[in-house]
């Protein structure tokens, strides 16, 4: 009588990033090593991973150290996906790892890839990585000329005209970064369509826009309880037994909430679907922060729906 061998076991890994080195292990055989966070370390870690085969790659969000080897990975046709420190560190604590080395972070990674699985997502290519990084520096700009207005009232005057000095160089710099934003919009017939599409809704503007483009590649092609999840915009219930708990957003992708934030000043004044909108929950007695975040969420399923169905805004809506 023959036996059939059992099917071999799917092998996850989890690499920790580090500036200068990449930690790497496996669930479950537990092998771990360690490669060196460049160009040649990237190509020994593809020849070794192309050789197991794995059913999945996870490593965190490392403040960008992590970019170049998660691209090396997804253009080589591994599964890999970049997750969120806080969910590991979370998922950590719940199997009693609370020592925390680089490879001992590692090996959380690859239990943590076998157990949740997360999704493997697209990577942003080069023209989309380029745009978010004009994004993200844009509102570093406008961080530092908020900062600014704050401190010069408060200083020597000849300090205060240093620092004047330096405010108008930051407004040039942003103006330089919206031109520069405006023509790699214009580089992309793709792009193009879905702004002009996006900007037809009143309050939304083309940094919103691009930021939704960058940020939320989702959008028009989820669900709009997934894309609400996504953008941190969807209550979710805190219920337990008779209680019924006050709901609540969490998490989210912070750089898109804050967009769709500042299109929502905007939107309810000029927009007279959620003007209305807003009004209604006013007149409940709904807290201001309340009516603002369901006020996202209509506006973020509309725009949802407007880019799925390529369907400009309509007041009737």
């Amino acid at each position: 009588m023959t036996t059939t061998p059992p099917p071999p076991m799917s092998v996850y890994v989890g690499i920790d990033v580090a500036s200068t080195h990449l930690d790497v292990a496996c669930w479950p055989e537990e092998a771990s090593w360690q490669e060196p966070n460049t160009p040649v370390g990237h190509a020994a870690l593809h020849v070794r991973l192309a050789a197991l085969a794995p059913a999945l790659i996870v490593l965190e969000a490392s403040g960008g150290y992590e970019r170049a080897v998660l691209v090396m990975l997804a253009q080589a046709g591994l599964p890999v996906v970049r997750v969120n420190p806080r969910q590991v560190r979370d998922f950590a604590k719940a199997i009693g790892r609370l020592a925390k080395t680089d490879r001992l972070d590692a090996a959380v990674l690859a239990r943590y890839a076998a157990a949740v699985q997360p999704p493997v997502r697209g990577i942003a290519d080069e023209t989309t990585q380029k745009l978010r990084d004009l994004l993200a520096w844009r509102r570093e700009l406008l961080v530092m000329q908020t900062a600014d207005e704050q401190r010069a009232r408060h200083v020597e005057a000849s300090v205060a005209a240093r620092m004047a000095r330096h405010r108008a160089w930051l407004a040039e710099e942003v103006r330089l970064v919206e031109t520069d934003l405006a023509a790699l919009l214009a580089s992309q017939p793709t792009w193009q369509a879905a702004l002009a599409c996006l900007t037809t809704m009143p309050g939304v503007g083309m940094l919103t826009a691009a930021t939704l483009l960058a940020l939320l590649p989702e959008l028009g092609q989820l669900a709009r309880t997934e894309i609400a999840a996504l953008a941190g915009v969807a209550p979710f219930n805190r219920d337990s037994g008779q209680r019924r708990g006050k709901r609540g957003t969490w998490g989210g992708r912070g750089a898109v909430r804050a967009a769709l934030f500042m299109a929502c000043v905007s939107a309810v004044q000029h927009n007279p679907v959620l003007k209305a909108f807003r009004e209604r929950l006013l007149a409940a007695h709904k807290a201001p922060m309340v009516v603002m975040v369901a006020c996202m969420h209509k506006l973020l399923t509309h725009l949802n729906a407007m880019l799925r169905d390529g369907v400009p805004w309509a007041s009737q809506a």
